[in-house]
């Protein structure tokens, strides 16, 4: 089959593929989860439930439904269910705090939460209840896991006498299917909205690129509430006929006694999961024969590690990509055959349907090996951002680019490099995080008259946050006690890992920080 392909054979929303690869697959096994088994056929039935539930507690096609919650077997029947209501899915970090979850639920204006209790001794009802924000849209939530509140089978149980497939067959390509929030250099979270036709077209060639089997046993390490978990992860595993395995959270000795006994074959993630396999102590002493193929990206990759991948770890196959969330996730990918060092040092070249250009501050394309702006147009683009015009506009120009903020460089081979960013985002393991947004939160403190936060390097994360602080008036600010603050109120990977305070910020002419000064003090 050629590439580019196979998203035409496919039905056009996620409801009808789920039910295309629940015929073809029916017995086969499309979750395991420690001692739960559930088949594709189960895995339909059980979405349909989820449809009529959703049905029943009043929720129409176009309302915003959030899971806020680890990776898990029910997070993915939910979720399909959601899809197959018509509502849109809208996932939340499991690294947010309280602050961070009712913004999101009020922007997206969320009328049903799924969620949990007790994941690593959270409990995100009460995170959201010591807030004391009001979340006027949010009409219900129901644990998927826990007590305390209705259970996901008490729901489920309120679907009876519904008929799902009113709603399952009315779905269409061009309908959302999800909001997925990510935040700019404003430092509110915008969300970017996805329509199912998109979706499946841009991840069956994902699947096709990557060499994704239905024999295959995906670990999928990365979050599901992340495009990496969600969209490359569990729903390319089902366009497949694979077998999904979820995994909570990342330990390098938990996945490595996993990886045997699971017979796992598929392990994507960042540079930084396949480090820490390497280095870990005990790797000599698990079976990972069955490893197969890796995916990873969202950093700078040494092409030494793309080679111990193969040889250490076993890995015959490992492709790099580059994807942002307005993009549906993904804008250019390498391909089988491409040598080590095109893997390690590029993200590879633009997918089928996708063009992908470099710009100079004229807007004029830039030669091959010049650096300029990533600008992507295609079918992936995001429709917008949810009720947000003025952002949607200043994201894609009237040509249909996006403008990514990213700086790059194109060769001849039309491979794409990532040398740069407009934007002041750094990714710390992984993860986006963005300057903007963790300078909001901070300046929330009465003891804060302004903060500066850059990312630097780090062995072992790839980059971290570190926050320069200029007290409040006579303010004394302890940097231990900052950083143990910053802890409770954001995800742990915007936490700076490190504060300075200083008398005073670098400020160019105009009033604005010259961070780029802040890392020349750092150097």
């Amino acid at each position: 089959m050629e590439e580019g392909t196979r998203g035409d054979l496919l039905d056009g929303t996620i409801p009808r593929m789920l039910d295309r690869v629940a015929r073809e697959h029916a017995h086969r096994t499309a979750i395991e989860e420690g001692e739960i088994r559930i088949s594709y056929f189960e895995l339909s039935f059980g979405a349909r439930r989820i449809t009529a539930a959703l049905m029943a507690a009043g929720i129409k096609p176009g309302d915003r439904v959030a899971i806020w919650a680890p990776n898990c077997w029910e997070w993915i029947s939910v979720a399909l269910g959601i899809h197959g209501a018509g509502a849109v899915l809208v996932p939340l970090n499991t690294r947010y705090k309280g602050i961070e979850a009712a913004t999101i639920l009020n922007q997206s204006r969320a009328r049903l939460l799924f969620t949990i209790q007790g994941f690593l001794d959270t409990d995100y009802l009460a995170l959201l209840a010591a807030v004391g924000s009001e979340c006027p849209h949010l009409e219900r939530t129901v644990l998927l896991r826990g007590d305390g509140g209705i259970s996901l089978n008490a729901f489920i149980d309120l679907g009876q006498g519904q008929d799902p497939e009113r709603v399952w067959s009315q779905v269409r390509p061009e309908d959302p299917s999800d909001v997925l929030f990510t935040s700019g250099t404003t430092g509110a979270p915008k969300g970017a909205v996805c329509h199912h036709g998109q979706t499946l077209r841009a991840y069956s060639d994902w699947a096709h690129v990557v060499g994704l089997k239905t024999e295959d046993r995906y670990l999928v390490v990365a979050p599901f509430f992340h495009c990496f978990g969600y969209k490359a992860g569990w729903l390319a595993a089902l366009l497949s006929g694979a077998t999904i395995l979820p995994q909570a959270v990342f330990d390098a000795g938990q996945v490595l006694e996993r990886i045997g006994p699971d017979r796992v074959t598929m392990l994507p993630g960042p540079p930084a999961l396949y480090q820490s396999l390497l280095a870990h102590p005990g790797l000599g002493d698990h079976d990972i024969s069955s490893l197969r193929l890796a995916v990873t990206g969202a950093a700078v990759i040494p092409v030494e590690l793309i080679q111990r991948m193969r040889e250490t770890l076993g890995f015959e196959t490992v492709i790099t990509g580059y994807g942002l969330t307005e993009a549906c996730g993904i804008a250019t990918m390498c391909r089988h055959g491409d040598d080590d060092e095109t893997i390690a040092t590029t993200s590879g070249r633009a997918i089928p349907g996708v063009e992908v250009c470099v710009v100079d501050r004229d807007g004029s394309a830039c030669p091959a090996g010049e650096p300029g702006e990533i600008l992507v147009r295609g079918y992936n683009l995001m429709s917008g951002f949810l009720h947000d015009d003025v952002a949607t506009a200043q994201a894609i120009d009237a040509e249909g680019w996006l403008h990514t903020g990213d700086i790059g460089i194109l060769n001849e081979a039309g491979n794409l490099r990532i040398t740069d960013r407009l934007k002041d985002m750094f990714i710390v393991g992984g993860f986006n995080a963005y300057p903007a947004e963790i300078e909001s939160i901070i300046l929330r403190r009465e003891d804060v008259a302004q903060v500066a936060v850059i990312g630097v390097p780090d062995e072992r994360l790839g980059e971290v946050g570190i926050a320069f602080v200029v007290p409040s008036g006579t303010a004394f600010v302890d940097e231990l006690e900052l950083r143990d603050w910053c802890r409770a109120h954001m995800a742990n990977f915007k936490v700076p890992r490190r504060v300075e305070v200083v008398e005073a910020l670098p400020m160019n002419a105009t009033g604005k920080v010259t961070k780029f000064v802040l890392r020349e003090w750092i150097a």
